[in-house]
């Protein structure tokens, strides 16, 4: 596709929209879809055509859902091929009820701080994509939007390990058709043939009302955006009820501060989940995906502060992306990876704890150990309903029982639930995330301490992973004297000991990735985490039985069969957990002087 004076001109456009920022695109694996009804509108051969001023129809032919929302991929690279420099976005979005979203209007640290009124307007966008979403697959979506009589096509990218920035690039445009060709150099090579062979159709749209003013602070100035509108796909359509806040200039602790004041003044929630990822689950009629926390990346060379820094951000971002599909409830693997967010944020406070007395880690830490409670009672219900009575049930066709202990169960995995939307409901959780966010961006751990250990944040990050994987490894190794003869109590123990091991592992093991020994040391971790959770998982089951048994007399002899079958087990994964403790013991550390070279 040859390259006009157009596209020069919007490349040059683009990269002035608001400043470079450091990060790299991240591809998304969304590759399993079934095909669900949605928009269509086919635009290609209209690029340049300037007739209609109407979104495309949405009541078109019906085309393939949106891939499935999954897991980040982990990009190795640093940004893909011949893409334009990134520009990009800085923002936070606090969603809120629509019927309360009016009481933001006067919200005093905005009405103070703002130039004038600001501006209201009605904007419309469409998004677009391949019918095989490959743009969406990869990190990226193309919107065409109307703003009055003008229009603009932005693309955007999602970039890895930050929770408030998105690559973002903008160009004019004639209308709603989208113009491929002012597109392609934000776009990575490897993708351009797909979208020169296949044709562009609307996804959804955005309908929204937005009052925007800006308001300017010590710190930064914040663009604060309230809206209001629908997205819509097809015959399915779902309310926006935002305050966007978008860095306009300065720090990004900004964003945080006012997020704290809008926190106080009335009920909301904190969220990164952009109107592109909401539409394409919409158009696909799937919840949000519940994504693992990405690989961190670490350099050898890192300060010991910039370490924490990196990490810090990687269990925010996690923790970020959990909340919509806890929250939404339909997939259990939600509420899974919210609780393994806040274990490893703990893990990460609890890390820094060793440099010294930093400021406010012991508050945040409680805050989070408040909110993971509120969760727990969820994640273990669901792994009763959905992997321990079932496959129990089926290996014991002619016990009777199991459907109405299901029942039962199904009452209480539905009051779990109920209790951990509340949390998620209650404001003490959006301060806290709110709070978190602010800290890590300004680094307050560096508040009020001492010089002595201010001077070990500046110290490098290798000489501090040494010792405390060192001294971790010490304690799992100590716990797991006479590992044949351990009880329940002191396997669990062990269980705490190695997850513990696990995370700081996940967090430190970067700065060693070039030795073969480091990848080889977390598997056998991970092999001897898994192994012990299974007891653990056997342990919370009798737990959960013993409110169950006594409901009916078809019940209690359901749950007499589980507690009978899992003893019977247990006996054969004793052996399994053994082969697993010595593969670790025997394993090399990666972090020792003579640790080999890949």
């Amino acid at each position: 596709m040859s390259e006009t004076v157009a596209t020069i001109q919007a490349r040059q456009r683009a990269r002035a929209v608001v400043g470079w920022l450091n990060g790299d695109i991240v591809p998304l694996d969304r590759k399993k879809a079934g095909k669900k009804p949605g928009v269509s509108a086919t635009v290609e051969g209209e690029t340049g055509q300037s007739g209609s001023k109407q979104p495309p129809c949405a009541e078109a032919a019906p085309l393939r859902a949106a891939p499935h929302g999954g897991e980040p991929a982990a990009s190795e690279g640093s940004r893909p091929r011949s893409a334009a420099p990134l520009a990009g976005e800085v923002e936070l979005k606090l969603l809120v009820d629509a019927d309360h979203l009016q009481d933001f209007d006067d919200v005093p640290a905005i009405v103070t701080n703002a130039r004038n009124s600001g501006t209201r307007r009605k904007l419309t966008a469409v998004y677009y994509d391949t019918p095989e979403r490959t743009l969406w697959r990869n990190g990226l979506t193309l919107r065409v939007r109307q703003n009055g009589a003008r229009f603009s096509q932005t693309v955007k990218a999602e970039l890895r390990d930050d929770p408030l920035r998105r690559g973002e690039w903008e160009a004019s445009v004639a209308s709603f058709a989208p113009d491929v060709a002012l597109a392609m150099p934000f776009i990575p090579d490897e993708i351009h043939p797909d979208l020169e062979r296949r044709q562009l159709e609307a996804v959804f749209t955005a309908e929204i009302r937005r009052h925007e003013r800006i308001v300017d602070l010590p710190s930064g100035t914040v663009a604060v955006a309230v809206d209001r509108g629908l997205l819509k796909a097809g015959d399915r359509s779902m309310p926006v009820s935002e305050i966007e806040l978008e860095l306009k200039s300065g720090s990004p602790s900004a964003i945080y501060e006012i997020a704290l004041r809008l926190a106080e003044h009335g009920r909301v929630k904190p969220s990164i989940r952009s109107k592109s990822a909401r539409g394409f689950d919409l158009a696909a009629d799937q919840p949000p995906p519940a994504r693992r926390p990405r690989k961190l990346r670490l350099a050898p060379s890192v300060t010991l502060d910039e370490a924490f820094a990196t990490i810090l951000r990687a269990c925010f971002l996690h923790l970020l992306q959990s909340l919509p599909a806890a929250e939404d409830g339909r997939n259990p693997e939600g509420v899974h990876q919210l609780r393994v967010s806040l274990r490893r944020l703990r893990s990460a406070l609890d890390l820094m704890r060793s440099v010294g007395a930093l400021s406010n880690l012991d508050a945040l830490r409680s805050e989070a150990k408040w909110l993971a409670q509120g969760l727990s009672a969820a994640r273990d219900w669901d792994v009763f309903q959905l992997a321990t009575l079932p496959a129990i049930a089926k290996a014991c066709p002619s016990v009777a029982g199991f459907d109405a202990l299901g029942r039962v169960a199904a009452q209480r995995q539905a009051e779990a639930y109920r209790s951990a939307r509340n949390a998620l409901d209650d404001r003490r959780c959006a301060v806290f995330l709110i709070g978190l966010g602010g800290w890590i961006e300004t680094r307050g751990w560096r508040n009020g301490v001492a010089p002595e250990d201010l001077g070990r944040l500046a110290e490098p990050a290798v000489n501090f992973a040494q010792r405390v994987l060192s001294e971790q490894r010490a304690k799992v190794l100590k716990r797991g004297r006479r590992f044949k003869s351990l009880t329940t109590g002191e396997l669990h123990r062990l269980r705490l000991a190695t997850k513990r091991l696990r995370y700081l592992s996940e967090f430190l093991l970067p700065l060693y990735e070039d030795r073969k020994s480091a990848r080889k040391f977390a598997r056998r971790l991970a092999g001897l985490q898994e192994e012990l959770g299974v007891f653990n998982d056997m342990a919370v089951t009798a737990s959960l039985l013993d409110g169950l048994g006594a409901e009916d007399r078809d019940s209690a002899i359901a749950a007499a069969a589980i507690a009978g079958w899992q003893a019977r087990a247990s006996i054969g994964v004793q052996q399994a957990l053994l082969d697993s403790w010595r593969d670790f013991t025997a394993a090399r550390v990666p972090w020792s002087c003579q640790g080999e070279q890949s």
